[in-house]
């Protein structure tokens, strides 16, 4: 077993209650790909045809408004999944782009040989659920907080949770996900620095 491949066995394992020999099985169908600081994963217009399992670095979702400005839609670092949902399971094209902002280790499953696994590895399809699962639960907060919440209180929930993206993006792309101007971004900032 490669010694990085542990790290993507100790994540099914921690997804689902799984044999250590089916971990190893179903990890031994990932390939191992290196992206560059900047390479584009996908673009849109093609196909998503694998699921990237991401061991290190840093990953961002993003796509164009109506007026042509590009809009973060998401961002990924080590031990998450990341792939186009209805581009890969619909086996359309895409509308977003996803690309490394580090340099990044990933384990990618291609369509085909998830088709396998999830045909005749009933532990994988239950990995496979949750993952899904969780996914959709994620964009649902997201999509409701976008509506729910003040730019202040996204921006809030989002240092608190997650603080290493503002070490790890740039303000421009932190701006466009919270769904702000950097103008505002910059503010709500120096106004949040005030009460801390």
């Amino acid at each position: 077993m490669d010694t990085h491949q542990k790290t993507l066995i100790d994540f099914i394992k921690r997804a689902i209650p799984i044999a250590d020999k089916i971990a190893v099985e179903i990890a031994t169908h990932y390939e191992p790909v290196i992206f560059c600081k900047n390479d584009f994963i996908l673009k849109e217009g093609q196909i998503c045809n694998a699921t990237i399992f991401l061991e290190s670095g840093w990953i961002r979702t993003f796509t164009f408004d109506v007026k042509g400005n590009e809009i973060t839609t998401g961002f990924y670092t080590k031990n998450t999944l990341v792939f186009e949902v209805a581009s890969f399971f619909k086996r359309t094209p895409t509308k977003e782009y996803i690309q490394a902002l580090t340099d990044c280790v990933t384990w990618s499953l291609s369509y085909e040989k998830l088709q396998l696994l999830f045909h005749t590895v009933p532990e994988f399809r239950e990995f496979g659920r949750l993952n899904l699962v969780n996914g959709f639960s994620a964009a649902k907060e997201r999509m409701l907080a976008m509506i729910n919440l003040t730019a202040e209180e996204r921006y809030a929930n989002l240092i608190s949770t997650r603080p290493e993206i503002f070490q790890n993006a740039s303000l421009k792309h932190i701006a466009t996900y919270l769904g702000i101007t950097d103008t505002s971004l910059s503010r709500i900032r120096r106004e949040f620095a005030k009460k801390t």
